[in-house]
C-alpha cells in the first residue's frame, strides 16, 4: 500500500473511549475482537497514545546504505542512476524492492518502508550525531576539524533508558559489537550510558567480558571485596569522576550477579537452525543477540554495522556482502519476533546516517547523499505492509513532505510512550527538550 504523507488531524479516527470500547466489545459489534485486543484499545484510550513498544532494536548501517539499490529502485532511470540491479515483487501487491533483498521481499507485509527520509548533513560523524541525538553537531573553537562536540546531548538509547528505566535483569541500553558513534548519555550522565558488548557475537569464542566473577575467588571472598569497596566509596565524593566510576562499578556488580543477564547473553543456547537463519555474519548474530536481550527486558539495543561507505566499485561488495547481510538479519529478526509473539511489543528500525548519491560516480561507486534514504520500521505499533512517501524519478529528493530526523525520533518515542516535549536541564541549567521540533509520523501508526 502506497501512502503519501499529509498533515492530517492526528486525532482524527484514532480516539476510542474506554466506555465505547467496553460497550462495543461486549455487544459483539466488533467480530473477532479478543479480550487482549479489547484491553489494548482501553489502554490506548486511557493514555491517548498508540503505545505498543516496550523495547526497540536499532540496526544502524553506519557509513550510509545505498537504499536506491535496495528499497527504492529507479528501473526507468538512465543506467548511471538505476545501477545494475533489477526490481522484484514482494508479498505486498504493487511494492517492489531490489533483487538482492529477496528475503525481506517475502515478509514485506510485516514491515513498512519510509522512502522520504531526508536531512542536510552529509558527514559521517556529524550525521551520526544528528540522527542519534536530533541535534546538529557543533564544533569546538570554530575549528574545521569536523569533530563534533557530542558529549552534551543524549542519544536515543539513553533517552529510552532514562525515561523507561530497567526491565528484567539486563541493562536497559546496550550497544554491540562496539559503541555507537554519538550513542552516549550526554548530560544525562553515566547512569544512562550504554552497556557495550565489545566483542562480536559472530566469533566462535564470543562471550561478554567480565560477566562472570573470577572463578578462583570463592563466594565469601567476592562478598568481602564488595564490602571493602563499598566502604571506600562512602569516603569519597559522589560527584564528578568518583561518582561516575561508582555508577560503572555498580552496573558491573549488578550484571555479574544477574542470572537473567548470563542467560540472555548466552548465544550458545540458540539452535544451529536459528543461528543460520540470521546468517553467519556480525549483523546477523548481533540481531539474534538483540532479540534475546529484548526478550530478557532490555529497552534499547543499538547494533552498529559498518562498511556501508561505498565510494568505489560498490556493486560487488553490495551484492556479495552488505545487502545479503542486512537482508538476512532484518528478515530473520522480524520473522523471529513475530513467531515468538514479541513483534507487537518490539520496535525494529533499520537505517543509516544517510543514503547514497543517485548518480554513480566515475569510480563505480556512490557518494554521500543525505537528501534521501529509505528507513525500514517494523513492530511496536507500526502498521505493516506499507510504503510511505516517495522520491522523484532519479531518487534525488522526496516528491513531497520529507520526513526529518526529529520526525523519526519523535515517532519512536511516541511509540514507546515517551513524551518528546518533556524539558530536562543541563548541568548549567539550560532547558533542553527531548526532541526539538518534528512531529509524529501518523501514517506509520
Amino acid at each position: 500500500m502506497l501512502i503519501h504523507r499529509n498533515d492530517s488531524n492526528p486525532a482524527r479516527g484514532s480516539h476510542v473511549s474506554r466506555r465505547m470500547a467496553l460497550r462495543v466489545g461486549a455487544s459483539g459489534f466488533l467480530p473477532g475482537l479478543s479480550l487482549p485486543g479489547l484491553l489494548r484499545m482501553q489502554a490506548q484510550a486511557a493514555t491517548g497514545r498508540e503505545t505498543n513498544a516496550k523495547s526497540c532494536i536499532f540496526l544502524f548501517l553506519q557509513g550510509g546504505p545505498s537504499t536506491i539499490d535496495m528499497w527504492d529502485l529507479k528501473p526507468e532511470a538512465p543506467s548511471e542512476i538505476r545501477g545494475p540491479y533489477k526490481a522484484i515483487r514482494t508479498n505486498v501487491p504493487g511494492t517492489l524492492v531490489g533483487e538482492h533483498c529477496f528475503r525481506t521481499a517475502k515478509i514485506a507485509d510485516k514491515f513498512t518502508m519510509l522512502r522520504n527520509h531526508s536531512h542536510t548533513d552529509n558527514g559521517h560523524t556529524t550525521g551520526c550525531h544528528y540522527v542519534l541525538t536530533g541535534v546538529k553537531a557543533a564544533f569546538a573553537d570554530g575549528a574545521n576539524t569536523k569533530v563534533p562536540v557530542n558529549d552534551l546531548y543524549p542519544s536515543i538509547g539513553s533517552v529510552v533508558a532514562r525515561e523507561l528505566g530497567p526491565r528484567g535483569g539486563v541493562p536497559p541500553y546496550i550497544n554491540m559489537p562496539h559503541p555507537l558513534t554519538a550513542g552516549g548519555p550526554g548530560f544525562y550522565g553515566a547512569e544512562h550510558a550504554p552497556f557495550v558488548i565489545e566483542s562480536d557475537p559472530v566469533q566462535p569464542d564470543f562471550e561478554v567480558k567480565d560477566l562472570r566473577a573470577d572463578e578462583r575467588l570463592g563466594e565469601g571472598r567476592v562478598k568481602r571485596r564488595g564490602q571493602v569497596l563499598e566502604s571506600l566509596e562512602k569516603g569519597l565524593s559522589q560527584q564528578g569522576r568518583a561518582g561516575t566510576m561508582d555508577t560503572y562499578y555498580q552496573k558491573a556488580r549488578d550484571l555479574m550477579t544477574s542470572p537473567q543477564a548470563r542467560k540472555a547473553f548466552d548465544l550458545k543456547a540458540e539452535s544451529e537452525k536459528t543461528r543460520k537463519e540470521y546468517g553467519p555474519t556480525s549483523l546477523g548474530q548481533c540481531a539474534l543477540l538483540a532479540r534475546r536481550l529484548v526478550e530478557a527486558g532490555c529497552r534499547f539495543v543499538g547494533v552498529d554495522h559498518g562498511s556501508w561507505d561505498t565510494h568505489f566499485s560498490c556493486f560487488p561488495s553490495l551484492e556479495k556482502d552488505l545487502i545479503p547481510h542486512a537482508d538476512m538479519a532484518f528478515s530473520a529478526l522480524v520473522s523471529d519476533l513475530h513467531q515468538r509473539g514479541l513483534l507487537d511489543s518490539t520496535l525494529v528500525v533499520m537505517m543509516g546516517e544517510m543514503g547514497r548519491t543517485p548518480r554513480i560516480n566515475d569510480k563505480a561507486g556512490r557518494d554521500h547523499w543525505s537528501m534521501t534514504q529509505t528507513v525500514l520500521l517494523a513492530g511496536g505499533g507500526v502498521q505493516p505492509g506499507r510504503v510511505i512517501g516517495a522520491t522523484d524519478k532519479t531518487g534525488s529528493a522526496p516528491t513531497a513532505d520529507p520526513v526529518g530526523v526529529s520526525d523519526i525520533l519523535r515517532t519512536v518515542f511516541h511509540l514507546m510512550g515517551i513524551d518528546s516535549d518533556k524539558i530536562l536541564h543541563t548541568p548549567l541549567g539550560r532547558p533542553v527538550p527531548i526532541v526539538n521540533g518534528g512531529k509524529v509520523i501518523r501514517e506509520l501508526l
